[in-house]
């Protein structure tokens, strides 16, 4: 559950050295957590950024992270940006985003110093969570700013691989056991409305940039994953998508089945798909059955955005169903999505994420006596 303000990373020193340390210690706050809910994979709660995604803003070179306000004098036409704002169901002054202002690198790592000090801390097996490609261009892509800093998104696209494919190696190497790729925005792709309903747009990061033809958007964002993962390790590399985790309201996220994205998942080259499946937006999991034999199904069986905690009983009947639709061995358990997408706009309270954690934790211990390797 992300606590604080996207930082780069530096020595600790100064303000930056008091944001480190205050970071730390929330991450310790996590870690205690999990261990008590009996959490077998461990994260870092993604303490030291401001959201799941634009915190790369703060950190990779010739990027800064702006309020979408911010970016009104930027524009071409700002009567028109400032309508688009008005259609987002979050208030663009809430909204920070990474905006690159010359060619992307990476002179510091995005996660791997999250990673080095989890390890300190944890002797679990890690996951770390990073924005995937498609996302990060769909985000920082905007055709209506004056001046960009490359010619097309598809230009973008090649550097926001590289810096990737070059975090993917480092974090390989600390032996991290999963990496998380975080691409939502699929869904907006295939389950947002046209723009000329009158429905209002629901946000999703990228939801004010580019974007062509359900297809070409799809096998955009497919070829993107799989020039990111591309002789790495599949077994270690997930997926992870979602229809919106910004509110507890469940009425203002995207709604859609997976099988207008099946084909498309089928083809991306990645060992597990790290699904939202708990709520009833998702459809059935049966759908699911389309997919390749050898990616593992990552199955939601809590939903973050409720503050009922799932009796152990209903989370064993899923884990079941799930069992028997995919193999014993094909089955990891997951929450819908993360607690908090948006440091400051959690959807969980830390009592209730610890408790859903905790109840998933013993559903899990009871599935695998049931179901020995």
């Amino acid at each position: 559950m992300p606590v604080g303000a996207a930082t780069t990373f530096s020595p600790r020193g100064g303000r930056q050295g008091a944001f480190q340390a205050t970071a730390d210690d929330a991450v310790r706050l996590v870690v205690e957590a999990q261990k008590r809910a009996g959490v077998d994979v461990m994260t870092d709660g993604e303490q030291r950024r401001d959201s799941y995604a634009s915190f790369v803003g703060g950190i990779l070179d010739n990027c800064q992270l702006n309020p979408l306000t911010d970016l009104l004098p930027l524009v071409e036409d700002p009567e028109d940006f400032e309508r688009e704002l008005r259609a987002l169901d979050v208030p663009a002054g809430d909204v920070r985003h990474p905006v690159a202002f010359g060619p992307l690198g990476r002179s510091k790592p995005i996660a791997v110093h999250e990673v080095e000090f989890l390890k300190t801390i944890a002797s679990q097996p890690l996951k770390v969570a990073i924005p995937g490609p498609y996302l990060l261009t769909r985000t920082m892509w905007m055709d209506c700013i004056v001046d960009r800093a490359y010619l097309s998104r598809e230009h973008l696209s090649g550097d926001i691989v590289r810096v990737l494919r070059e975090e993917i190696a480092f974090l390989l190497a600390t032996g991290v056991s999963m990496i998380q790729l975080n691409e939502p925005v699929l869904s907006e792709v295939v389950f947002s409305a046209p723009e000329t309903t009158a429905k209002k747009r629901s946000f999703m990061c990228g939801a004010l940039s580019e974007k062509n033809d359900t297809p070409s958007e799809l096998a955009f964002a497919r070829d993107l994953i799989n020039a990111v993962t591309a002789g790495f390790p599949r077994e270690r590399i997930a997926l992870h998508m979602c229809r919106g985790n910004w509110t507890p309201d469940e009425s203002a996220a995207l709604s859609g089945d997976y099988s207008v994205l099946v084909p498309t998942l089928s083809q991306i080259k990645v060992g597990t798909m790290l699904l939202e499946l708990c709520t009833p937006r998702a459809g059935e999991m049966e759908i699911l059955r389309a997919l390749p034999d050898d990616i593992r199904i990552g199955v939601s069986i809590v939903n973050q955005k409720h503050s009922r905690i799932e009796t152990v009983d209903e989370l064993v009947s899923k884990g079941e169903q799930a069992i028997q639709l995919f193999g014993r061995q094909r089955v990891l358990f997951c929450p819908d999505c993360g607690f908090a997408t948006f440091a400051d706009n959690p959807v969980s309270s830390d009592k209730i994420a610890e408790a859903k954690l905790h109840a998933m934790a013993q559903a899990v211990e009871r599935l695998r006596a049931r179901h020995p390797v």
